[in-house]
Formats: C-alpha cells, structure tokens, sequence
C-alpha cells in the first residue's frame, strides 16, 4: 500500500512538471510572434485608454530596468514590473530639444537659473609651512684664531640683542694688535713737534694698528676704552651683529675657536616668510601685491594678513606645484619656523563683469561643454557653450549663452541621462 502511495506522487509530479514546461513554450511562442508572453492586466489597458484621452499619446513601453527592450503594448517584465510608458511630448521630434513631462519635473526637482552678468571672485587654497627670512639670517664667525674665555650666550634659542656680548675671547693676535696701536699713537705724541712728514708716518702708522683692530670686528666702545685708558685688554668680547633668536650654538666654552668657524646661526623673527604651494592649473591667478589670509592648525581661530611678496620661477616636478612666498609681521613671536600654514589667495576683478552662470549649470565631458535651456514648459535646449574662468561658485561663459537665458542648474545630469538614454532606445525599436 505504501508503494503504490509513493508511486501516484511521482507520478504527480511529473505531469506537473511537464505542464509548466508546456506553458513556458507558449509563452516563449507568444513572444516571438509579437506578444511578448505576457497577460496584459486590464488595469494596465485601463490607464493607457486614460492617457490617451487625456490628450498625451503612448508611443511605446520601455523596460523598466532600463534594458534595451521596447513594446508597442503594456507588459510586465520577468520580475513582474509594468513597463513604463514613453509619451508623444516627451520625446526629441528632431529640433535637437528635450521633452520632459511637467510632473517627472516636479519629480526630480528641475530647477533653473537666469544667465548674468557678475563680477567674479576666486579664492585659491594651498598649504605651505612658516620659514626664517633669509634677508635676516646671521652667522657669527671670528676673523682670528683664539680660546672662549666666557660665553654669555649659551643655549639655543635664547633671544639677543644687537651689541650684546655673546662672549669673551683671548687671542694673541689681538693682543699684540693692541700694543701696536698703543705704541704707534705714544710715538705720534712723543713727535708732536717734529716735522710733518714724521708726524704724518707716525699718525698712518696709528691709525694702521687701530684699523687692524677694526678690521676684526673689534667694537668702537673697546676701542674708545684702548685709546683712553692705555691699556692692553686681555680678553675682547664678540658682539651680536643683529637682535634675533639663537637658531644654532656651536661654540663651548674653553674651545679654541678658528678665523671663518661658524659659532652661532641666528635670525630676526619680526618678520618671517609663508611659503605655500598653489597647483599648476592656478598658478597663473596668482600675482605679486595679491592679498592673503594665512591660518595656522597651532592656532585655530587666528588669521594672520600679508601679500604676495614673490613667486618663484621654478615648478616643482615632483608635486606640480609653484612656491609662493608671503611675508608676515611677526612682533609676538607667534609664528614659529616649520608651523604647518593654510593660505587663502583672494583675487578679484570687480571692474570686469562677466557672463556667468552657476558651476552646476555645466555638464563637462572633456570633449564637449554644454547647458541645458529652458525653451518653454518641458523643453530644454542642450546648448554647446565655452566656459572660462570659476569663482564664487559661478563658472564664466565665452562662447553659446546669452544673457538672460535660462539654464537648468539642478537635475540637469539627470535629464542629460534621460535624453542619452531615450535616444538608445529609438535606437533599438527601430
């Protein structure tokens, strides 16, 4: 009993399986004689019957899913979704123009904008770092071979002023410098009533020990203190040629110290540099004289002014990159070397009115340049135009719009894709 159970089923099953078969083979018989195997729904017979009365006649039916398929019916995909009807109106009739229904408008937010004449202004971003002024960097040396006796200015870092002693230091050469100037200005005195051409020897030979001295940078004050004391120092003390910060110590006390030896490095940080890099393809807006705005991360809310001060006739290969430098006021000591910058180049023209519409209006291939204008209610003109300079959020036009024109700067993509994609299926139907 159970086996002749278990037999009927198999039995079941088969001949169900043959009667869908059966009706997948109809359906696919239907298709290709025109049916497309589907059951038109009446509802669907329905709706187009209304639409054709309501004055907006169906052309054909597209795929849904946007397959390269067309009916001349309504039908229903694989997947059981309605085709979706393509209207007379909405269709190119050869003008070049694209029909979108006033409902599908409302749908994908169509919006437009008048073509104007403005004034554009561009700011241009680039990032840079904060530098030491070149024109302000200093090198301590001596022109004499000696030993530090004392050193006054001791770490790295530490401020000085123009004068200070950054040091005491012993040589031979200065002494025995300093006994020759006092012996040649006692002989001058001691032949004071001698002829002139004595007394001129004697005063050139002065003068020679004392511009010896000077030649060593040895300052005026110790000099006044030679002539008037008499005596010879022991030790002379090495000025600060410029007021600034130590960037660099190498000097230690005791150390013997070598005529061209570099002891200190030390600018003036009043004023310092911001070298910003601006990319290729904007460097040409950049100019000399043009304001700037320069932020720093160390910083946040702080704004520092300055100008283009100069732009460097190099580009860099490597970042495609053009240097510019920007000069900056410094008196707090706020902007240290190596701080990371933000650089905003504003550059305006108020004087040149341009046409322009908004940056959004321009569908950019790389081949072609064009604008969508509204033509009427529905219509829309793909306009090839020529675009120029941006700013402000506003690209220029030269070349295809006139002003007052309206262009379409919101859901323009998206009736581009429509009308691309209407002319591949007219394509395919045919």
């Amino acid at each position: 009993m159970k086996r002749t159970n278990y037999f009927s089923i198999v039995v079941l099953s088969m001949v169900m399986v043959v009667a869908n078969l059966s009706l997948v083979a109809a359906a696919q018989t239907a298709a290709d004689h025109g049916g497309h195997g589907t059951t038109v729904s009446p509802a669907q017979k329905n709706q187009a019957v209304g639409v054709e009365k309501a004055g907006r006649k169906i052309l054909y039916y597209k795929n849904p899913m946007g397959l390269p398929d067309t009916s001349p019916t309504p039908k229903k995909d694989g997947m059981g979704m309605d085709y979706t009807p393509v209207y007379e109106d909405e269709v190119s009739r050869g003008d070049g123009m694209v029909r979108v229904s006033l409902d599908k408008i409302q749908k994908i937010g169509v919006k437009t904008e008048v073509a104007a004449l403005r004034s554009l202004a561009r700011s241009i971003r680039a990032v840079g770092t904060v530098q030491v002024d070149e024109r302000k960097l200093q090198v301590v040396t001596l022109k004499y071979e000696g030993w530090v006796e004392k050193l006054h200015a001791n770490t790295t870092g530490q401020a000085v002023r123009k004068g200070q002693s950054l040091m005491e230091v012993y040589s031979p050469a200065l002494v025995l410098a300093q006994q020759e100037y006092l012996a040649a200005a006692k002989a001058e005195q001691f032949l004071e009533n001698a002829d002139a051409e004595t007394r001129s020897n004697a005063h050139g030979l002065a003068e020679g020990a004392l511009m010896r001295l000077r030649n060593w940078d040895v300052s005026e004050d110790q000099l006044k203190r030679l002539r008037t004391t008499g005596q010879v120092g022991r030790t002379l003390s090495v000025h600060s040629p410029v007021s600034g910060i130590v960037l660099e110590k190498a000097v230690i006390q005791g150390m013997r110290v070598m005529p061209g030896e570099m002891l200190y490095r030390m600018a003036d940080l009043t004023s310092v540099w911001v070298v910003a890099d601006v990319f290729e393809q904007e460097a040409g807006s950049v100019h000399v004289g043009q304001s700037a705005e320069v932020t720093l991360k160390a910083m946040p809310g702080k704004t520092f002014a300055g100008k283009v001060s100069f732009i460097y006739p190099t580009l860099s290969a490597e970042t495609r990159t053009v240097q510019v430098r920007i000069e900056l006021a410094n008196p707090d000591g706020l902007l240290r070397p190596a701080l990371y910058a933000t650089v905003h180049l504003a550059s305006s023209n108020s004087a040149s009115m341009v046409l322009a519409v908004p940056d959004s209006a321009l569908l950019d291939s790389g081949s072609r340049q064009v604008v969508l204008v509204e033509r009427g209610e529905g219509q829309f003109e793909p306009r090839p135009v020529k675009a120029g300079g941006k700013g402000d959020g506003y690209v220029e036009i030269l070349e295809g719009l006139k002003e007052g024109e309206k262009v379409v700067v919101r859901a323009n993509f998206l009736i581009d894709a429509e009308a691309n994609l209407r002319s591949a299926l007219g394509h395919f139907s045919h």
